[in-house]
């Protein structure tokens, strides 16, 4: 740990504790993962929902970048957001944040994540002083496990949650089966009609791609989607689907916005998700943009790594939406979770860059077809 961080937190426990309610009340559910892991948390949530008592409240804490996909949590649910950046380096942040999660005094607080940090989401669910509280059984994790395994006692119920790789979706609903006691199968990956936003009426047949991904290694070249905006029949549309950082991050994407049949298209996944229900197909990278077309039910090409099999996609058949096609090289070291120990193939990792761009326009051709 930080010795900043180490002083701050030994300080706020030998100061006076902030004032709360005799009485413990209400569900913490802490889900630590980014966007993409959020859409797909939000399918399991109404499992973790049946853990509160009736009258009691639900709160799920999200990282700030997590946060962004909110929308898709039912009403009943209050969401805490929390910058993990300024949770680690800004000590008033810091002890603020516990504080406000001492004050509330939740009956019961659940970490729904399988990769956890001792000093981030490990310490915000400790920090609540819940008399009740449950995880599964973390992540390996090299350069913390003394410290996780020394965490584990801390816990009031820890759940072993199945193998190290396995589908999100499965071990969420696995995890949420042991604690209620209600032994369900695993939701498809389908956000039901009360979590969807209305359809975007859009002014003639689109394409929504998004080309961008945090790991740069994931992303296909630019060349590739020239391909794709020329291939498709007269009168349809391409729009790219991004933050307008996006483009600054890579200016070599930049002169696929002078075809004449593409556009950008920057507004926030709180508006995207009712653009592409719009769409006539989506195109993206295995990341957010992809995780929210598929559970929308919009027809879905992914262009994946190998990196993330096993465990995020080709998802679980059990769970796997018949609207998603996932199209990866498969590799032998297939499920590394990007730590790639192979030389870069143009600035992509290996198997990005063996994607058969003949084979995704074929895809796309026949997608296209369906929804013309």
């Amino acid at each position: 740990m930080k010795l900043k961080r180490l002083i701050s937190d030994t300080l706020r426990r030998l100061r006076p504790r902030p004032e709360r309610p005799a009485e413990a009340s209400g569900v913490l559910l802490l889900s630590a993962g980014g966007l993409g892991d959020t859409v797909l948390f939000a399918l399991v949530l109404p499992r973790f929902l049946e853990l509160a008592r009736a009258g009691e409240k639900v709160t799920v804490l999200l990282r700030a970048d997590g946060a962004r996909m909110a929308f898709l949590f039912p009403p009943r649910v209050e969401v805490i957001k929390v910058d993990f950046g300024r949770l680690a380096k800004d000590p008033a942040y810091r002890g603020a944040t516990f504080d406000d999660l001492y004050r509330a005094h939740y009956r019961l607080v659940v970490s729904t994540d399988f990769k956890r940090h001792p000093d981030l989401d490990e310490a915000l669910a400790f920090a609540c002083e819940a008399p009740e509280s449950a995880a599964m059984r973390a992540r390996p994790w090299a350069k913390y496990q003394s410290r996780l395994d020394a965490n584990e006692k801390r816990w009031g119920r820890l759940v072993d949650s199945g193998p190290a790789l396995q589908d999100k979706v499965v071990r969420w609903s696995r995890f949420a089966s042991q604690l209620t006691g209600r032994a369900l199968p695993p939701p498809r990956v389908a956000l039901s009609p009360e979590q969807m936003p209305a359809p975007v009426d859009l002014p003639g047949p689109t394409v929504i791609v998004q080309p961008f991904s945090a790991v740069r290694a994931k992303q296909s070249p630019p060349e590739l989607y020239a391909r794709i905006a020329a291939s498709l029949p007269p009168g349809w549309r391409m729009r790219i689907a991004g933050h307008p950082s996006d483009l600054d991050k890579n200016p070599d994407y930049r002169p696929l916005l002078e075809l004449s049949n593409v556009s950008f298209e920057p507004a926030p996944f709180s508006e995207l998700a009712g653009i592409m229900r719009g769409a006539a197909l989506v195109v993206s990278v295995d990341t957010a943009c992809m995780h929210l077309a598929a559970a929308l039910g919009v027809p879905t090409l992914c262009l994946a790594s190998a990196g993330f099999v096993g465990e995020i996609v080709p998802y679980a058949d059990e769970v796997m939406p018949g609207n998603l096609k996932v199209l990866y090289r498969p590799m032998d070291c297939a499920g590394c979770l990007g730590d790639c120990r192979l030389k870069a193939v143009n600035s992509m990792f290996p198997c990005v860059a063996a994607l058969d761009s003949d084979a995704i326009l074929t895809d796309i051709a026949r997608m296209v077809e369906g929804g013309s």
